[in-house]
């Protein structure tokens, strides 16, 4: 990539099992499992999951949260959950997530229809949670 505009990175997900974590992130979501070996073995501190050539969700043990001191009062907000996170997909990618979900008994939330998002109104989009509790919307604009 020879684009050098601002981008999204990583997200960091708390997470209480990451290698059951990037299992599910692997068959339910079609992700691409990152480190998870290495974490296994102990020389990673933690195993990530790829959403796309530019962009991973690190699986953070919630066991580490007590360590995080990277800024000050960062400690206090270590382990807390952000509200959800959105994915925005093809339709046809839409479709077979949910079904993915649906098949591995992942409940879902019912559609919603043009919700305000980066690209302006979604189509449709839906609701679910990893085996962490973490929210998830997928949506589509196509």
């Amino acid at each position: 990539m020879t684009d050098n505009s601002t981008r999204l990175d990583h997200v960091v997900l708390w997470v209480r099992d990451p290698v059951a974590a990037a299992g599910f992130y692997e068959k339910a979501l079609g992700m691409e499992p990152v480190r998870v070996t290495d974490y296994a073995a102990g020389t990673a501190r933690f195993p990530s999951v790829r959403l796309n050539d530019e962009t991973v969700f690190d699986l953070m043990p919630l066991a580490a949260a007590e360590r995080m001191d990277m800024v000050p009062g960062a400690a206090e907000s270590a382990g807390h959950p952000v509200n959800h996170v959105c994915l925005a997909l093809p339709a046809d990618d839409f479709e077979t997530l949910r079904a993915r979900l649906e098949e591995r008994s992942v409940p879902v939330s019912g559609f919603s229809h043009d919700s305000f998002g980066a690209r302006g109104l979604a189509r449709r989009s839906f609701y679910f949670r990893d085996p962490d509790g973490n929210v998830f919307e997928a949506r589509h604009y196509d």
